[in-house]
């Protein structure tokens, strides 16, 4: 049988880097495996999960390349069906209204009690709880509440389900038991019958764990007595997340969940809720969160963490997903840059990292210019055209200018928005950095070779070539005494206003030599009092 993996989110505007690695993994690992990727979209928040939210994801999605296998399941259309496993779940015991009276209670999913023979619960072994003084233990159908101390000896009330105390024993001071739960009687507390004792001092049991084995994180347990029943169905009728999303890998025989780990404590309710719905669980892979440099949850405040923000400042689609890819994921050697077929083939979720991966935007960036150096010209300069178009230097701009200065700059291009620094390449610099004015404008035998500079380029031809500019350079600096490569940054200043750039004549060439010319000596005149 094919495994089955799902993307399901939760659309509420724009998509967070962090949901989409989510899908990027499913995706990859049901290509890998020549499994089923389904797309479900958890659409029961109405007020934020609305048409513009949803159409932002699938759009992102197919921006990215991630094609699903089977038409999107989309959750709102699910609820009657949810509805109907509540029932079914309260028929069979698993499940019970708060308050039985009120017609629209909240129902609780009840951890079932007899589970000795569910694979994934095992004996721990006998187990006490001491209790604070002077307080009582309440026992009733949905559950335990009793008061412990804290380290600074202040008591604390505890809330934990029937399940978690096999064999239940409360105990006084002098060692009496005051109450006795074996299974007759466990069923009756089951049945409705409540318990309050009072001058409760420990509690014995026989203690239980669920456990299961992570594909990315292990071998995960949780006692039973540190859990609580939970609601499934809220007093509004509306179900909430867990019985939604359980019935709903049901629907579609998910067979593979690969999501977040801070779903893993949400994993130990739902393999009971699998359970009780007469399903076999899935295999669990959960995923380390993305995070800053501080090692907290990556989010806004910390920069782009949005597919859009990348998406708006020029980042490719193919770069983006080979980053994202290998953030918290390794193949195993040290390859950093891999095209979307070495990535299904090397792709195993098992070798995912188990620690938060650390958003690195440099990396990123960097990975985003082999991407771009790889483009044919042609394409890159079509590209750039229309990002730049929104530009406010970009006015009356000569393509094939443009097309000459793109071939140019494509190899030193690592984000689209990098194409702010080409204003120089076709407007005179309105201003010219102070510290480099200073430093490569200011002596009195540097400017009067930049005038005796701009002379000699005026002598050259239109149509120079960058052999015949650099020549120039040269002959100037020895003209002038001045080691070679004297002119240069000199020059820059003077015609683009900035101190680093493209090579100095590859620059002059895509300019133009008489607007060279132009620019050394208007940057004289400005800068003459510097």
């Amino acid at each position: 049988m094919k495994e089955r993996l799902r993307f399901a989110p939760s659309p509420t505007g724009q998509v967070h880097i962090g949901n989409i690695r989510t899908a990027i993994f499913n995706w990859l690992a049901a290509r890998h495996i020549n499994g089923t990727f389904l797309l479900r979209i958890e659409d029961t928040d109405l007020e934020r999960s609305t048409k513009q939210a949803i159409d932002t994801l699938i759009e992102c999605m197919e921006w990215l390349g991630m094609d699903y296998d089977e038409e999107a399941l989309y959750q709102t259309t699910q609820a009657p069906h949810h509805l109907e496993a509540a029932q079914q779940l309260i028929a069979a015991g698993h499940a019970y209204k708060a308050n039985p009276a009120e017609e629209h209670s909240p129902v609780y999913f009840r951890i079932p009690v007899h589970c000795d023979d569910y694979p994934f619960v095992r004996t721990i072994g006998l187990a006490e709880i001491q209790l604070a003084p002077n307080t009582s233990v309440s026992v009733s159908g949905a559950g335990l509440t009793y008061s412990t101390l804290t380290a600074k000896g202040k008591a604390v009330e505890n809330q934990a389900c029937l399940a978690g105390f096999q064999n239940l024993c409360i105990l006084n001071e002098a060692g009496e038991v005051l109450l006795s739960l074996a299974d007759a009687a466990m069923d009756e507390v089951l049945s409705g019958k409540n318990y309050l004792i009072e001058n409760a001092a420990k509690l014995t049991f026989t203690r239980r764990e669920v456990f299961y084995d992570d594909v990315v994180k292990g071998a995960l347990a949780k006692p039973l007595d540190s859990m609580r029943d939970f609601i499934i169905v809220r007093s509004d009728g509306s179900p909430v997340f867990h019985l939604a999303n359980v019935c709903d890998d049901i629907t579609q025989n998910v067979t593979y969940i690969v999501r977040g780990d801070d779903h893993v404590e949400n994993t130990y309710r739902h393999l009971f809720m699998f359970r009780t719905l007469g399903a076999n669980p899935p295999k669990y892979a959960h995923l380390p969160m993305i995070v800053n440099a501080q090692g907290k949850p990556f989010s806004k405040r910390d920069g782009d963490a949005f597919v859009g923000d990348f998406r708006g400042k020029g980042v490719l689609p193919e770069a983006l997903f080979n980053y994202l890819t290998l953030l918290g994921w390794s193949p195993g050697d040290n390859r950093e840059k891999m095209n979307r077929a070495e990535l299904i083939e090397s792709f195993d979720i098992a070798r995912a990292q188990r620690s938060p991966a650390q958003f690195d935007a440099v990396k990123l960036a960097n990975l985003n210019g082999q991407y771009i150096a790889e483009l044919p010209a042609s394409d890159f300069a079509e590209r750039a055209w229309n990002f730049a178009a929104s530009m406010d230097w970009f006015h009356d701009i000569d393509r094939a200018k443009f097309d000459k200065v793109a071939a140019l700059m494509q190899s030193r291009t690592k984000l689209m928005t990098d194409l702010q620094s080409w204003a120089s390449f076709f407007h005179a610099p309105q201003s010219f950095d102070p510290k480099g004015v200073k430093k490569f404008m200011s002596a009195d035998a540097i400017r009067q070779s930049l005038a005796n500079m701009a002379d000699r380029l005026a002598s050259l031809p239109e149509n120079a070539s960058c052999a015949d500019i650099e020549a120039a350079f040269r002959a100037q600096e020895q003209a002038d005494g001045l080691s070679d490569f004297a002119l240069n940054q000199p020059v820059r200043v003077a015609v683009c206003g900035i101190t680093v750039g493209a090579s100095i004549y590859e620059t002059l060439d895509c300019i133009g030599i008489a607007e060279c010319v132009i620019r050394i000596r208007a940057a004289l005149a400005a800068t003459a009092q510097a």
